[in-house]
């Protein structure tokens, strides 16, 4: 009975076992008549369906700082469609680099507008050429020849006036560097400016001043360039009536904190340069240099102290007498000697090194003998700003999230600004809120006068992803064209809540701005920033504006340009007036954002948030801007506030 269990075991088992044998045969042949039907069909179609790009791995994280700013992947907000060829209704994944502003010429028939319109034209003429690949890059070779970086210059009077009253220093300067200067100041002539030439009683202004300055000649295009040091000697003429010196610098038109000389020696606990005090003593009018009593110079005999004989100097320059003035570069900054005696130094305060000191100029009252520069630097440093690029992948901009945008924030940038677009990527846009495109910025560029800038322009632009090119020629009377852009941009490119404008030397708080625009209710038109109440146009200087571009007495309320925000609303009403030929412009563009706010005004309550946190002049503690901030304030703002965890200025530029 066992046995024949045991038989029928045995037999299922052979069957079982030839069956799963012709199931295997079944599946090979099945198998090989799919291979052989489908290699045909994939070499008649190609391999277009297929993906040309390599499997991709994720990249190693090669530092800690790295580790540290990567970020976990999100979940999508909504489930996946499972049709993938159907197309979304969301934004695109990958923002275009041209504005969409549509530039009608009728917008640009009157008068006004004539400039803008040459603008335009001159721009989508040189865009078009761009594109089609016909502007070329003439080579330049950026060696060091030291031939052309002369160990020392020397001029006379009249070869630094045919030169216009700047001597070129192709190398710039380096440690140790020193430039030496013979002249005359002039006798005092009467002021000629209007505003300042009468005092009281109908005096005359009796004035006798002349500057030394340190220029960048070469760090910039088509502005004018920095004054690294600024060296301004007012023997008369200054508003307090005594001899003074006032050093400072000015960078973008924009001038630092000034050192003035007058007279009396920097306090032991001010702060030195290379160990020498800023500013010296010179003799004054109101100087109490009384005689010591008799009495006490008897007491200082009886007790054996002896007498200190005190050296006092006059101001170092006098009308019409010869001087000998000698500059150099120290470790922690300049220093400046007169016929052998210190008078004054002052520290780095600029972004920029000492080659970038590429120019020496002298103007006003006073008669140049010679000039000599020597100890000079040996090698050619390269000044192309777009050198300064860091072709990397960790600074370009995040891909564009599903959900919606909170807040745009489009910054003004030149074409040849390509060294503070860097800085401003490096810094505050590797906020988290950036990362995560919650908040998206962009910068808005328009077309530079020359070619091989809007070449390496447009290079930028295609890697980073985070430059829109409004494709005029730049001016800075047509700024306000790139406001309207960056509306037009926020409200149909990104669809965003809020949006803001500000510029690429502006440091931004992006988590501190928020949180200021959600202070004003859901649904409320707002307008946020350091706002100007009863502003008037000045009518004299270089920035004089005439009754013909602005007749009224008073500027609309307007909040200053460097950093102000706008919701939605308003960016949308500025596009519509704008594409209707209705919009006022105005060459000063934060003034025409408050006057076109005021018109919206008239239709619907603006809510104008008012803070001097939105930082019009340099930074203040706990900012939400900060402007004039240099490349290297810039990363150095960004590293204090991930250390610290808290906003700190930076006080070097």
């Amino acid at each position: 009975m066992r046995r024949a269990k045991l038989d029928r075991f045995g037999t299922f088992f052979s069957l079982t076992r030839q069956r799963s044998v012709q199931i295997l045969i079944a599946i090979g042949l099945l198998y090989l008549l799919l291979v052989t039907v489908e290699i045909p069909f994939v070499l008649r179609t190609g391999f277009s369906i297929i993906s040309q790009d390599p499997l991709s791995r994720p990249n190693r994280l090669q530092s800690k700082e790295a580790v540290e700013e990567k970020d976990a992947p999100s979940r999508p907000l909504e489930q996946v469609s499972q049709n993938s060829y159907q197309p979304t209704q969301s934004r695109p994944s990958e923002s275009k680099i041209v504005s969409g502003l549509v530039f009608d010429p009728k917008t640009f028939d009157s008068q006004l507008y004539k400039p803008a319109k040459v603008a335009w034209e001159v721009g989508k003429k040189f865009w078009e050429e761009l594109q089609a690949g016909k502007v070329r890059i003439q080579a330049k070779r950026f060696e060091n020849r030291s031939e052309s970086c002369q160990h020392s210059i020397s001029l006379s009077g009249s070869e630094f006036s045919a030169q216009g009253k700047v001597m070129v220093l192709p190398c710039g300067l380096t440690l140790g560097s020193h430039i030496t200067l013979v002249g005359r100041p002039k006798a005092a002539h009467q002021e000629a400016h209007p505003n300042i030439a009468l005092v009281n009683d109908g005096e005359s202004v009796m004035v006798s001043q002349f500057k030394v300055e340190l220029l960048g000649l070469k760090t910039v295009e088509g502005e004018d360039p920095p004054r690294l040091l600024h060296f301004n000697p007012r023997l008369r003429g200054d508003w307090s009536g005594k001899p003074v010196i006032e050093l400072n610098t000015c960078y973008r038109m924009q001038w630092g904190s000034a050192l003035r000389c007058e007279g009396w020696k920097s306090k032991a606990d001010d702060e030195t340069v290379d160990g020498q005090v800023k500013c010296e003593k010179w003799i004054r009018d109101d100087d109490s240099r009384s005689v010591e009593s008799k009495a006490t110079w008897w007491l200082s005999r009886l007790v054996g102290r002896t007498k200190k004989v005190p050296v006092d100097w006059p101001y170092p320059f006098a009308e019409e007498k010869l001087f000998v003035l000698t500059l150099s570069a120290g470790l922690e900054g300049y220093h400046v000697n007169v016929d052998g005696r210190h008078i004054a130094s002052f520290p780095y305060h600029s972004g920029f090194s000492l080659e970038d000191a590429t120019g020496l100029s002298l103007s006003g009252d006073v008669d140049l003998h010679s000039v000599f520069a020597a100890s000079l630097p040996s090698s050619h440093p390269s000044f192309a700003p777009q050198k300064h690029l860091e072709m990397s992948t960790r600074w370009r901009a995040p891909p564009l999230s599903e959900g919606g945008v909170e807040l745009f924030i489009g910054i003004l940038s030149a074409g040849n600004h390509f060294v503070e677009r860097m800085a401003v990527r490096k810094s505050w846009m590797q906020y988290s809120l950036i990362q995560s495109s919650k908040v998206v910025a962009r910068f808005f560029v328009a077309l530079h006068a020359k070619g091989e800038v809007n070449i390496e322009l447009k290079k930028e632009a295609e890697f980073f992803g985070d430059i829109v090119i409004v494709p005029y020629m730049d001016n800075y009377d047509l700024v306000v064209l790139k406001t309207v852009a960056i509306c037009e941009y926020g409200v149909r490119t990104m669809s965003a809540k809020y949006i803001m404008k500000c510029d690429d030397d502006t440091f931004v708080r992006v988590d501190a701005v928020i949180k200021e625009a959600h202070k004003v209710p859901e649904g409320r038109s707002l307008y946020i920033g350091n706002i100007n109440y009863y502003h008037k146009p000045l009518r004299y200087g270089k920035w004089a504006v005439t009754y013909e571009e602005w007749p009224e007495e008073d500027y609309p309320p307007y909040a200053n340009g460097p950093g102000y925000i706008l919701s939605s609303d308003i960016a949308k009403f500025v596009v519509s007036e704008f594409e209707r030929r209705k919009l006022r412009l105005f060459k000063m563009e934060d003034v025409s954002m408050g006057m076109w706010v005021e018109k919206f005004n008239t239709l619907r309550p603006v809510e104008y948030i008012h803070s001097l946190k939105f930082c019009q002049f340099g930074c203040i503690e706990d900012y939400y801007t900060a402007h004039y901030q240099s490349p290297r304030q810039m990363t150095c703002m960004w590293d204090k506030l991930k250390r610290l965890g808290r906003p700190q200025c930076c006080s070097m530029r």
